[in-house]
């Protein structure tokens, strides 16, 4: 992906995630916003005309999968950690998924379990591989951890489907979760 492009994409992550007020955006229940609106928002922002072209171009080379646009109206996938919680469908999940963190976290996490902390939903990935590459974004040395997914939606514990890589939970009690 162009240079530009990429620095419209975390523009976007920026406002649709994190800071929708800063761009004068309002999202609805499900995290959604008019992409006219949207396209607006970066225009006055950035002073520099993004189009839906350049937001189906993000969407088709990334690998991330971060946004979702449909009938005129675009989201976040996951992420976000504005005040308002972003409502997702119920999904039930396969048996395993995984969530890649450093040693110091992974300690906490065996007592406490998996908690969302800055962000609305704990993010867990549907491969080691992925869950790995996510860890290694803040440690050298990752620790993955395999949550029992299937066992803890039987015992009551919400999933959402987030995209084809990621899953998402309120929570995830320690008992469900083994290195």
């Amino acid at each position: 992906m162009d240079k530009r492009l990429v620095k419209i994409s975390r523009t976007i992550s920026y406002a649709l995630r994190h800071h929708p007020d800063d761009f004068e955006l309002v999202l609805d229940d499900e995290g959604w916003v008019s992409v006219p609106a949207l396209l607006t928002a970066l225009g006055e922002r950035n002073h520099e005309q993004t189009t839906v072209e350049d937001i189906v171009a993000i969407m088709a080379q990334s690998d991330k999968q971060r946004f979702e646009m449909r009938d005129g109206m675009i989201r976040a996938y996951y992420g976000h950690s504005i005040p308002q919680k972003v409502l997702r469908e119920l999904a039930i999940p396969p048996a395993t998924l995984f969530h890649g963190t450093t040693q110091e976290a992974a300690k906490a996490i065996e007592v406490e379990g998996l908690k969302p902390m800055g962000r609305q939903y704990v993010h867990l990935s549907d491969e080691e591989a992925t869950a790995r590459t996510v860890a290694l974004r803040r440690t050298s040395h990752p620790v993955i951890l395999r949550i029992n997914a299937l066992q803890a939606h039987e015992h009551g514990i919400k999933f959402y489907y987030g995209n084809d890589m990621v899953w998402l939970a309120d929570s995830i009690p320690a008992d469900f979760i083994r290195k």
